[in-house]
């Protein structure tokens, strides 16, 4: 991972294009930057003076507001006759009339002086009566029968009158209209007062705050008492800082400012598009914005044109490159359209590869032409190892005058020899050299006749497979040369299979006696593949196998040596029935 790491950043790509970005990002980012915080500039700006023109509106409503509440505090401790409507009609019917008629007058004459107003009303929870004043000019005088049932309900309900604020306003929603209203407990009479909620927001009318803006009063819980579908189509959350600004809304597209009033649990908010500020930005703003976009795209096309005209020519020759060192040398760059100093490069790098190749492939017959002369360098050091011993064991059955043993011992000694005299080839077929093994096992005997044993298995499907001569008779000759002693008999098992878990198939010899074994020592050497040959030529024949193995079959073979009681040999290589 380090490694490649390493590559990535030491390429000619990363460094042009992380330079170009160290050229190019600081300026956009800085332009981007400064855009940004004139765009906050301008909010705050605009939040500031709209909050400023809030607190003076919502300072007039509260003014208004505590205008009514003087009134209602005024009327309830100077008017006398309050306390009829705090009696049941029946002490005195007329009486009770008449002062709920002058209540009635008084509340609505009084009306007019206050231009917010809607209403008065007394109520008496002990009759259930309410008195009802409308203002004439108000919404509430024509239709009032809606707004009565309302304060009825809401001065009945004994948990909200429980908890009521005496002293603050509150929203009373009647139907889809929303009103302002303030009660306070003269006795056990409630005295009220009330305010259309949209007739306190006309003076907000004169605020600039564009086609998609509003200004409007909200319940304590934020909930807005007009256009409330509005809100919630575009997403819009009311909630508000006093002297502060959020945006909100589908993609912050609404700038909120809001004023919390004084006198009840409601507040005044506006809501500002934030397309409608933008618009106030100075025209250099803007170019700003446009040079950063530009830049941005400049840099992008500078990065396509870099990758275009320098990155993908190197980027063919890198690929070309990597593919040569892993031996493909088959590869070339594509002739493409290019500049003229990467379409002579090209076409020199193209050349040299041909004439590598060509000289490659010319060393590579020479090789193969060396390792054939090799080889049979091989078999021949490997034929007239046998040679005196079967001479020196003729002798003495001549001397014994054993001639059925001598006629036995020569027709073994002749299939021996002619199998090394046509050796001379790459490969025999398995059953050849099984044969040749045999005849070279059955001289052996001869010469230990009560110390040497041998049992060969192998499926008759594998005979006629082909493999390196000598591969398997060098193996027992050096067991028993190693292994045989006349104090007890020597076995040697020889043990052929096929080996089905590659798709090609591999053949398994294995070869294995009853000895003493590898010492640790040669077996260690043998396993490291350490070169066992000295001057008297030991080990030869294990190193001759091991040499033709690799000769013939490069990595698709392998031998291993291990003990088990006894020296085992494992070899391991590919099947084949047809001459190579």
């Amino acid at each position: 991972m380090k490694l490649f790491n390493r590559f990535v950043y030491n390429s000619l790509r990363f460094k042009l294009v992380t330079g170009l970005m160290l050229i190019m990002l600081p300026m956009v980012s800085f332009l981007i930057y400064n855009n940004f915080y004139s765009m906050d500039v301008v909010r705050n700006q605009v939040a500031q003076s709209n909050s400023n023109m809030l607190n003076l509106y919502m300072g007039l409503i509260d003014t208004t507001l505590v205008d009514i509440d003087n009134y209602l505090l005024k009327f309830a401790a100077e008017e006398t006759g309050l306390y009829i409507l705090d009696r049941p009609p029946e002490v005195d019917v007329d009486l009770y009339n008449l002062e709920r008629i002058w209540l009635f007058t008084e509340l609505r004459d009084n009306a007019t002086y206050y231009k917010a107003l809607d209403f008065f009303f007394v109520y008496s929870p002990l009759n259930k009566d309410l008195v009802f004043a409308p203002k004439s000019t108000g919404s509430a005088y024509s239709d009032n029968d809606s707004i009565k049932d309302s304060i009825t309900h809401f001065l009945q309900d004994e948990q909200t009158m429980k908890n009521y604020q005496y002293d603050r306003w509150s929203v009373l929603h009647v139907n889809e209209q929303a009103y302002l209203l303030h009660t306070i407990k003269a006795g056990n009479l409630y005295i009220g007062a009330g305010v259309n909620a949209d007739d306190v927001m006309g003076p907000l009318d004169l605020l600039d705050l564009g086609t998609e803006g509003r200004s409007l009063l909200v319940e304590g819980s934020h909930t807005p008492l007009q256009d409330e579908a509005f809100f919630k189509e575009n997403e819009i959350d009311l909630t508000y800082t006093p002297h502060s600004y959020r945006l909100t809304g589908v993609d912050d597209k609404y700038l909120v400012i809001g004023e919390k009033s004084g006198k009840g649990d409601f507040g005044l908010v506006a809501v500002v598009p934030d397309q409608n500020i933008l618009e106030k930005l100075p025209y250099l703003q803007r170019i700003i914005l446009l040079l950063a976009t530009g830049s941005v795209l400049i840099l992008l096309v500078a990065v396509y044109f870099l990758r275009k005209v320098v990155l993908l020519p190197i980027n063919r020759i890198v690929v070309a490159m990597r593919k040569i060192k892993e031996g493909y040398l088959e590869a070339r760059i594509p002739d493409k359209p290019a500049s003229n100093e990467f379409e002579l490069m090209n076409g020199t790098f193209n050349s040299m590869i041909s004439d590598i190749q060509q000289l490659k492939i010319d060393v590579y017959e020479e090789q193969l032409i060396n390792q054939k002369a090799e080889l049979k360098q091989l078999q021949l050091q490997i034929n007239p190892h046998f040679f005196l011993n079967s001479l020196n064991v003729v002798y003495y059955l001549a001397q014994e005058k054993r001639y059925e043993l001598i006629q036995e011992l020569s027709f073994s000694l002749i299939r021996y020899f002619r199998f090394m005299f046509r050796s001379h080839t790459d490969y025999v077929l398995l059953q050849d050299e099984l044969s040749h093994t045999e005849s070279y096992l059955k001289i052996q005997k001869f010469r230990f006749p009560d110390s040497l044993t041998y049992a060969v298995s192998v499926q008759d499907e594998l005979l006629d497979c082909y493999i390196p001569p000598l591969m398997i008779q060098s193996f027992t000759e050096n067991t028993i040369k190693h292994a045989i002693n006349t104090d007890e008999a020597t076995h040697i098992d020889i043990a052929i299979w096929r080996i089905d878990m590659l798709p090609e198939g591999r053949l398994h010899i294995q070869i294995r006696d009853t000895g003493h074994g590898f010492s640790e020592e040669v077996l260690q050497q043998l396993q490291q593949e350490i070169n066992l040959t000295n001057e008297v030529g030991e080990h030869i024949g294990i190193w001759n196998v091991r040499r033709r193995l690799r000769l013939l079959y490069g990595d698709k073979a392998s031998i291993a040596f291990s003990n088990d009681n006894g020296a085992v040999v494992d070899m391991i290589m590919p099947l084949s029935k047809e001459m190579r």
